[in-house]
């Protein structure tokens, strides 16, 4: 994974290699068995945009993962138009390796135009000046993983609130889990891949909110999982090398697939982006024994 942040910019400049066509880098040399999510739906954002007028801005996208892709070599990309209309485009993206489909999605932008406006306010959560690094929250149970997340993520500045609900009222309401995340370092002035970034960034731990309700964080050993689609919807400028607070949650969990949501707000309390996902959360091991012998499974790492 990128170890700087331009590593991240080298991973969205995406070679042309046709007519609508583009050619993904693989990122360096990982220890991930398949490729981070994020990348590759940043990627294929960067594909469509490269093909869509400049006045118009991406609003929306949506996006199913078929494989897990290989991070040894590159990921091909090709758009479809599907329509320039008036106001609107939309693009239709598949990504390719080894000759399979492993992923498409759907984008569209919009060219702004004025129209009714209203926003939420941003809940109350701590600040990311007094939330630890993801990172060090790991080492107290699991140097290993810690040790890991630090070599693969050293791009990125990834700061924990975890649930910050008083412990009598977590089993009321879904699970929450507060995350600031930035760009290690400042990126290029080019909008749109700042908001490729954000894309990049909206993968991460997003899924493990499902897990929340259960006691488990996000590096919770014993329940492998996997993203099955994702949805973002962008509603303001980003500006991905500055905190940005991730609010994510769950409202239902069953059949080894969890549903999370999340909201992107920036530090003036803006919303910049929505999202959903929905992933595979499939216990194993001791983790499955006791959801099996008990009815529930018990945390492997709580918060």
């Amino acid at each position: 994974m990128p170890q700087s942040v331009t590593e991240i910019v080298d991973l969205l400049d995406l070679d042309t290699i046709g007519p609508n066509t583009f050619r993904g880098r693989p990122a360096r040399s990982t220890e991930l068995v398949k490729v981070y999510g994020g990348q590759v739906v940043a990627q294929a954002l960067m594909a469509a945009g490269s093909t869509v007028p400049g006045d118009r801005k991406v609003h929306s996208l949506h996006a199913h993962f078929l494989l897990g892709g290989d991070t040894q070599i590159p990921i091909v990309y090709e758009v479809e138009n599907l329509r320039d209309g008036g106001s609107f485009s939309s693009r239709r993206v598949t990504a390719h390796q080894h000759g399979d489909l492993i992923f498409h999605a759907t984008t569209s932008f919009h060219r702004e135009e004025p129209g009714f406006e209203h926003r939420p306010s941003c809940p109350a959560a701590s600040s990311y000046d007094d939330a630890p690094p993801l990172a060090n929250l790991m080492e107290m149970t699991d140097v290993h993983t810690a040790a890991f997340w630090r070599r693969e993520w050293e791009a990125l500045d990834i700061r924990y609130a975890c649930d910050t609900r008083p412990e009598d009222q977590r089993a009321e309401t879904p699970g929450l889990q507060h995350v600031w995340i930035r760009a290690n370092g400042p990126l290029p002035t080019d909008p749109f891949l700042h908001t490729c970034v954000l894309a990049y960034l909206s993968d991460l731990g997003l899924l493990s909110a499902s897990l929340v309700p259960h006691g488990f964080l996000v590096w919770a050993p014993g329940v492998p999982r996997a993203s099955l689609d994702h949805s973002l919807w962008f509603h303001d400028s980003v500006q991905a090398d500055e905190w940005m607070r991730f609010d994510q949650s769950s409202a239902w969990a069953g059949g080894a697939r969890g549903l999370s949501t999340g909201k992107v707000f920036d530090t003036q309390g803006r919303l910049l982006a929505s999202v959903a996902q929905e992933g595979l959360i499939r216990p194993q091991g001791a983790v499955r024994a006791r959801l099996a012998g008990n009815g529930s499974a018990q945390p492997a790492h709580t918060g």
